[in-house]
């Protein structure tokens, strides 16, 4: 008899492993698995692997590259609940938008301009309002995209104030590695709680985007909603090989 994961495909059988994860978590952060999301992030993997976590039941994607969402999200149903995570410039938020009508939430919204851009395009095409996180470097590298978190209440408070926005909450990439050490997640959740007394909210109308393949179990017990997981569902990453000189 064929095994499970012969029938479903790798990438499915490597989604119900993560899923297992999340759950075991969970409990140890003393929640169930249902208020963790996982975001499927599919960069450089081809529509066919995306399908294949689909009809597994998975309705979650993340991409990095506007590129690459734009020309997937089409050839997928419209069923799919995307999210962009990488970094945004203003002359890709047109078609961004235009393209991904179900774009759900954009995870990296890190300075007012990005705002003030969304929220303009969002009116002018007339689509509902666009869930987003406030980006924070938590790590301080330089290299890295994030508001400082002396300026996360601030930014917050702007996208507030911007009609066609939803503030949903804040996300971290961590270090330099793509890996994050627990002060990188305590210092979003402490962002969050000067968040959430500064804009009079409950700390649970505000969530953490924290996690990806290294580090999503220790992101979620210490209080992550949100883990963006790509290798350990899809396997290493795909880039061309580039040509010779």
């Amino acid at each position: 008899m064929a095994s499970s994961a012969a029938l479903d495909g790798v990438a499915a059988a490597s989604l119900r492993s993560v899923l297992h994860r999340v759950q075991q978590a969970a409990e140890k952060s003393g929640r169930v698995a249902q208020q963790v999301r996982v975001v499927a992030v599919s960069k450089t993997k081809p529509v066919s692997v995306l399908r294949e976590v689909y009809d597994s039941g998975h309705r979650c994607f993340g991409e990095n590259y506007v590129q690459e969402i734009v020309e997937k999200a089409p050839q997928l149903p419209d069923d799919i609940e995307w999210h962009f995570i990488g970094n945004l410039q203003s002359n890709k938020v047109k078609p961004l938008l235009s393209a991904v009508p179900n774009l759900a939430y954009v995870e990296t919204v890190d300075d007012e301009k990005i705002a003030n851009r969304l929220d303009r395009v969002v009116a002018s095409i007339g689509r509902k309002p666009l869930k987003v996180f406030v980006q924070v470097n938590t790590s301080g590298e330089t290299s890295k995209s994030g508001v400082e978190p002396t300026l996360c209440v601030d930014l917050v408070k702007h996208i507030r104030n911007c009609p066609n926005l939803e503030f949903c909450g804040l996300m971290t990439i961590g270090m330099l590695d793509y890996s994050s050490t627990p002060e990188n997640f305590k210092m979003l959740s402490d962002c969050r709680s000067e968040v959430c007394k500064a804009i009079e909210i409950s700390e649970e109308q505000c969530e953490l985007s924290m996690g990806m393949s290294a580090d999503f179990e220790q992101a979620i017990e210490m209080g992550s909603t949100n883990v963006r997981i790509g290798s350990t569902i899809f396997g290493a990453r795909e880039y061309p090989k580039k040509q010779a000189q």
